[in-house]
């Protein structure tokens, strides 16, 4: 479900709504918030226009709106908006769109 958010990013920047990491361990066993790791996994809500070469040409990014994205587990910056968690990318931050 792609939300909408009143934000555009400059650019290569990329804003991402992490998505929720599971509660339970492939064993079972329930895992408390203490000893969960930050999710390297999101929803793609807004993109920049692109990057320009040395030539002048804009480039437009591979990753658009609604995709689900893996990320470096440090990139990027954490910001909230409107009360929301999102964090901003570099597109060069994303490791793959999955499918």
């Amino acid at each position: 479900m792609t939300k909408t958010v009143n934000f555009v990013p400059l650019k290569d920047r990329v804003l991402v709504k992490r998505l929720d990491q599971e509660e339970k361990s492939p064993g079972g066993i329930i895992i408390p918030d203490t000893a969960k790791e930050k999710p390297v996994e999101g929803e793609v809500l807004a993109v920049g226009s692109g990057v320009r070469d040395d030539h002048g040409t804009l480039h437009a990014l591979e990753v658009k709106a609604g995709d689900k994205v893996l990320f470096a587990k440090w990139g990027g910056n954490e910001v909230k908006i409107c009360g929301e968690e999102y964090i901003i990318l570099k597109e060069s931050d994303i490791l793959g769109i999955l499918k």
